[in-house]
């Protein structure tokens, strides 16, 4: 079940909090798309021939591209990738680029899932957050998505922040709620270096955050989610049955990917690269035929840990004998010492020989993770 990636460095505008890669110009976007398609066809070996099943479009804001666009990096995927007849392909989308035209082109393209940042139904907090659209867009945007043929669809949320009290948390829950989301992604803000949200709470511009008030709202976002027939599957994502997002469960189960795109990533189970982080960078290296990534090829303790670290997040548990058969006896007993340590202060319970966040080890997770890694 291998999935790919694709990276569109473009937005309309910074949001303040956001630290992954992109480009608020759009001068150089047909040659970013041009060495997005020689990637695809240079890199198709890193999957060994495996059978395509997951497909998304991420970013940067992959809904700023024209259909004609898209369409071009999709058919460079179909003509150097075998795809599933079950094919899960996700485009992540800005509610102002949402139209009925969009969407029938999407749709008519392969495109069979959205995500959409919503990110909070208050302009207020839109501000705060330097977002390019409205509250108003926001439900307009999921209201034509509902009438649409794209039925699979997800919202994020992002909570944690100053502005939010736990009401106006909850209200943006209960509005998700009302639309019948069958699949929502909630986020704790957290300030990266180099953002504006981290040079901005430096100065004494923005508050900085209060990470119990993240907690807070974490803990409510789960008892109304679960009250309404979700399942909390990971520790971010809440899902109808059936609207699971597959290629995040790829990442989370190891499943081969590869990612095009500057600083998209790529794992193989034998290897993990990443590429360059720079548009011009990128354009110039595929251009010339020159390497575009670093690469780590990862020991049996890289995969190990890296297996606890996703597992744990999730509601399918970290299998206790599946670590132990690629431990020492050293490891095995100190493993074996962390967990009894994690289960007397009630942070996890253990299943049918699996390790399972509590509700109270969920709130800890990413430390709790660590305190498992094999050293």
């Amino acid at each position: 079940m291998a999935g790919i990636y694709i990276h569109i460095p473009f937005c309309s505008q910074a949001c303040y909090y956001c630290d992954f890669h992109f480009s608020t110009s759009l001068r150089n976007k047909s040659k970013i798309i041009y060495a997005i398609i020689k990637e695809i066809q240079t890199q198709k070996n890193y999957l060994n021939g495996e059978k395509i099943h997951t497909i998304y479009f991420g970013g940067g804001t992959p809904s700023i591209l024209l259909v004609d666009e898209l369409s071009q990096i999709f058919s460079a995927v179909k003509d150097n990738f075998a795809l599933s007849n079950n094919l899960e392909c996700t485009l992540e989308a800005n509610p102002e680029d949402i139209n009925e035209k969009k969407l029938n082109e999407w749709f008519n393209l392969g495109i069979n899932r959205l995500s959409l940042g919503v990110q909070s139904f208050r302009n207020k907090d839109l501000n705060y957050m330097n977002r390019s659209h409205t509250a108003t867009e926001s439900v307009q945007s999921i209201e034509l998505i509902k009438k649409s043929k794209i039925s699979n669809f997800s919202i994020d949320l992002i909570y944690g922040f100053p502005l939010l009290t736990n009401t106006a948390w909850l209200n943006n829950l209960e509005k998700c709620i009302n639309f019948n989301v069958p699949h929502i992604s909630c986020y704790c803000l957290t300030v990266e270096k180099k953002t504006p949200l981290f040079h901005m709470i430096k100065k004494g511009d923005y508050r900085s955050l209060d990470p119990l008030k993240g907690k807070e709202q974490f803990l409510i976002a789960r008892k109304v989610f679960l009250k309404n027939g979700y399942t909390h599957y990971e520790i971010s994502n809440f899902s109808k049955p059936a609207f699971y997002s597959q290629h995040n469960k790829n990442y989370w189960n190891s499943t081969n990917y590869l990612g095009v795109g500057p600083s998209a990533h790529s794992y193989n189970g034998i290897s993990r690269r990443w590429n360059v982080k720079n548009n011009a960078l990128y354009f110039k290296k595929i251009n010339n035929n020159e390497c575009i990534f670093k690469e780590e090829v990862l020991t049996k303790k890289n995969i190990l840990n890296e297996y606890i670290l996703t597992s744990i997040r999730t509601k399918y548990g970290l299998k206790i004998d599946y670590v132990f058969d690629k431990m020492t006896l050293k490891q095995k007993d100190s493993f074996k010492k962390e967990i009894n340590k994690l289960e007397k202060k009630k942070f996890v319970i253990i299943i049918d020989r699996k390790i399972f966040l509590t509700e109270k080890g969920m709130l800890f997770a990413d430390s709790i993770a660590e305190n498992l890694f094999i050293i």
